[in-house]
């Protein structure tokens, strides 16, 4: 009984070891990056509570520029996911991003609707 009792005790503080050394990617990140339409720059904008995520997106594509606010984003040891909306030509088109952080980088792949698939690398901007 006592080793069961020491077993649950350390699971416990070993996941909240781990809980607590989830990824901090609250501030600004930079990515340039080529795809089928060209080459697009991104500015994320990102706050982190608990393993919410939330954010925006200010995106230069095609000489034209946008931002967004990021949806459904979450982040969860060294995984970070969010959903970009987009309207292109008065379709939406979901931009769905999953990403592995690593310091100062987040290395993402993102989905374009149905149209296309991409990878990228996101760097935390220094003030």
């Amino acid at each position: 009984m006592r080793m069961r009792q020491l077993i649950l005790a350390f699971a416990l503080v070993l996941g909240t070891a781990v809980a607590a050394l989830a990824a901090d990617v609250t501030g600004t990140w930079t990515a340039e990056f080529d795809t089928q339409i060209g080459v697009q720059k991104y500015v994320f904008t990102f706050k982190v509570d608990g393993e919410k995520l939330t954010g925006e997106a200010a995106a230069e594509r095609m000489g034209e520029k946008s931002t967004v606010t990021l949806t459904g984003g979450t982040v969860k040891g060294d995984q970070i996911a969010f959903t970009e909306p987009l309207n292109f030509q008065g379709q939406e088109v979901p931009i769905t991003y999953t990403g592995t952080i690593a310091g100062d980088e987040i290395t993402f792949t993102r989905k374009v609707g149905d149209f296309a698939t991409e990878q990228l690398v996101a760097k935390r901007k220094k003030d």
